[in-house]
């Protein structure tokens, strides 16, 4: 059995469907709620979607009707048909994807389901559709940021990278369909969301793929797709495309043909909180490209902690577990108020790592942990404490964004959104609170020893 196989399992939480449809009447009715699959892209993980699932379920989609998957190896090949260790290719993530439809079809008695991807995770979708024996299967697609024409388009230079638009792939994809010349595959309802001119996949100028003032023959409009359903939402970003509220009630009109009953998340009274643990390289033993593999032996520890400071509520973990086969470090029941603490540690090669996260508002079984490697341009320092943004990049002026007092924070330019992290490395005290705030989120942890092979996140929920 391969390393596709091993990894693939259900990443929702059953139950309390009933009881969320009783709060949500507004909502579409069953027959109009179909089984969504969401597909993340390069190097991501489905735990991008957890807001996303929360606002379809806060819009009485049932839960266990949405799957959020993990490519195992999520990241792309740097020439497609040539192996790379790691990393997998456009046919691998069609076949994985494929798959998982198969098995989500069976689990849930449907005729058909809805995908949503991200970025590369569009690839698979429309590789899957057109290639891979996806029609019929499939009733609706939505591609958001997806590089539909590359991130680049050169018939010369890289032409064996998915991401080039003059290159086999995409060019495949694009060939013209049908009377009208489309380029989507018929049979299939397409939507896609891009931004006006704030996505970095999407500029005509080569400054984010390395390349500053080289044109990459790539328009904003790159992302759109003729014979789809094009949507253009002013400022966001490229994964602001799939995992903002915005692009939320984009998909929840075009599934249902009405707008939701809201765009924000409803908290539950109960909340329950599950995942998996990884990190990177080929099964986690070296490497550079990250890996949704299980890291099988890490121990687990969380800890509420006092959302003004960081501080610890009390020294004794209010959950602990040594991860085993399944990379699976839950469940846990949280209190829907407490910001929380997660500590990967036992896995040599890693750093211990300190994550600090908001309170949860609704239950979720993919909140995925990944844990870090000490760079070693930090060894040296005090502590080292990382901001992060998973589900968008940081925006300078759009944004209201801060590190430890710093605005804007170290290594986040000004103009198009595209860095989706901040390092500060703190010189003068040890354990001291360190503050990261984006908008109306705000986030505190603790600075650890970096001589105890120790590193700070704070990661951002929205």
């Amino acid at each position: 059995m391969n390393a596709f196989a091993l990894t693939r399992r259900e990443l929702v939480l059953g139950g309390a469907a009933s009881a969320l449809l009783g709060a949500c009447a507004l909502g579409p009715s069953m027959e109009a709620m179909p089984p969504i699959v969401f597909v993340h892209g390069n190097g991501d993980t489905a735990a991008l979607w957890v807001t996303t699932l929360w606002r379809f379920e806060s819009n009485g989609w049932p839960r266990e009707r949405l799957f959020a998957i993990d490519m195992p190896y999520p990241q792309s090949r740097d020439v497609d048909a040539t192996p790379q260790e790691g990393r997998s290719s456009t046919a691998e993530s069609m076949q994985f994807l494929k798959a998982e439809v198969e098995r989500v079809l069976g689990v849930t008695g449907a005729n058909q389901v809805v995908l949503i991807a991200n970025s590369r995770g569009g690839n698979a979708v429309r590789n899957f559709i057109e290639n891979g024996g996806g029609v019929g299967k499939v009733s609706h697609a939505i591609l958001a940021g997806t590089p539909n024409h590359g991130v680049w388009a050169d018939p010369k230079a890289r032409t064996g990278n998915e991401f080039n638009g003059a290159g086999p792939f995409l060019m495949g994809l694009n060939a013209p369909k049908g009377p009208q010349g489309n380029e989507v595959t018929p049979g299939v309802k397409w939507m896609t969301i891009r931004s006006d001119n704030n996505d970095k996949y999407a500029q005509p100028d080569g400054v984010w793929i390395g390349a500053k003032g080289v044109p990459t023959n790539v328009t904003f409009e790159g992302p759109a797709l003729k014979g789809a359903n094009n949507v253009v939402i002013a400022g966001i970003d490229h994964r602001e495309t799939a995992f903002s509220d915005k692009a939320f009630d984009a998909m929840f009109r075009f599934l249902t043909g009405k707008a939701p009953a809201t765009s924000t998340i409803t908290p539950e009274a109960k909340v329950v909180l599950n995942g998996k643990v990884s990190g990177y390289g080929v099964n986690n033993v070296a490497g550079a490209a990250p890996s949704n593999l299980p890291l099988v032996n890490a121990t687990v520890e969380i800890y509420a902690v006092d959302a003004a400071t960081g501080a610890r509520t009390a020294p004794a973990p209010v959950h602990r577990t040594n991860v085993g086969a399944d990379g699976v470090w839950g469940p846990y029941t949280a209190d829907p108020k407490a910001a929380l603490e997660f500590v990967i540690g036992g896995v040599p090669g890693y750093a211990i790592t300190h994550i600090y996260r908001s309170a949860f508002p609704r239950s979720s079984g993919i909140v995925n942990l990944r844990a870090e490697r000490m760079a070693d341009a930090d060894k040296g320092t005090l502590s080292v404490v990382t901001m992060t943004r998973p589900r968008g990049y940081f925006g300078v002026p759009r944004d209201t964004v801060s590190l430890d007092g710093q605005t804007p924070p170290p290594g986040v330019p000004s103009g198009v959104a595209g860095v989706s992290s901040s390092k500060v490395r703190v010189s003068d005290a040890l354990g001291r609170s360190v503050v990261g705030v984006f908008n109306g989120e705000r986030v505190v942890g603790r600075a650890w020893p970096t001589a105890g092979n120790e590193v700070t996140f704070l990661e951002l929920t929205f």
